[in-house]
């Protein structure tokens, strides 16, 4: 099937590594010309190597989200890289603490708020008149499946997975009439390298093996495929959520978690 994508220029946040990585790869495999996103400058640079090796229409830009002075330097260096901003990932975002409500301080609901929430707010605004221009854009939102069904635990990031839907179904509404189609996507938990390093923390507190914490998490967490995703499948959702495929496809939350939220 022709995704329609040769064409296009993609910027995809949080790009170094897990699920970011794997989006940039997929669009770059379509023929798209993408500009990855990351903060550490190194790890950017070997991730772009890598896909230049199958397209040599990809670019990094180094750039912290959580500042908004950084969101405002990405943009406008994408914009003068390729010329267009057609479609938009918006990846960038986790936490770096596993933590109850009565253990996530004031700070952890802060920064989690300008990761998850604030960074992408801001590159929506920046883009979005490019967009706007062309008649043209796809705004795709990476929230996850705790923002409908959320954990025991980390309430500070599943709140904002929630508002990260809220806001694109909001958006969908208020950008259809200017050619521009805006979702969200919900993965469950994916085995990123993030993933491990959380787990393993978690799994040396807790005196266990990490293997032994990650099946607990699963079936606490009642995937029904039994296992987390990978970072390519979430991948293939974002992709085909960009292509001329799914045209008529916006204001949705796409769900890429193995069964496990119980609503319909």
């Amino acid at each position: 099937m022709d995704l329609g994508l040769q064409e296009k220029v993609v910027l995809v946040t949080g790009a170094s590594r897990g699920i970011g990585k794997a989006i940039a790869e997929t669009f770059a495999r379509e023929g798209s010309a993408v500009i990855l996103n990351a903060r550490n400058p190194q790890e950017l640079e070997r991730v772009v190597s890598s896909i230049r090796r199958q397209n040599d229409r990809v670019s990094g830009i180094a750039a912290d989200l959580s500042q908004a002075s950084e969101v405002e330097r990405l943009a406008e260096k994408a914009l003068a890289r390729f010329g267009a901003i057609h479609v938009l990932v918006n990846n960038v975002g986790g936490t770096n603490k596993i933590a109850t409500f009565e253990e996530a301080t004031d700070e952890d609901w802060i920064n989690a708020f300008h990761l998850n929430v604030l960074s992408t707010v801001r590159l929506i605004r920046a883009i979005v008149p490019v967009m706007q221009k062309q008649h043209w854009g796809r705004i795709i939102n990476i929230a996850s499946e705790s923002g409908t069904q959320p954990y025991p635990v980390m309430p500070h990031y599943a709140t904002t997975k929630a508002a990260i839907i809220n806001l694109s179904k909001s958006l969908s509404k208020a950008y259809a009439s200017a050619g521009i189609l805006v979702n969200s996507v919900s993965p469950a938990m994916t085995w990123t390298p993030l993933v491990e390093e959380l787990f393993t923390a978690q799994a040396s507190e807790q005196g266990v093996t990490l293997e032994e914490y990650r099946q607990t998490f699963i079936r606490e967490l009642r995937i029904a495929l039994d296992r987390p995703a990978r970072p390519e499948e979430v991948a293939t959702a974002v992709v085909y959520l960009a292509s001329e495929a799914a045209s008529f496809i916006t204001g949705t939350n796409m769900r890429v978690d193995g069964g496990t939220i119980a609503s319909i």
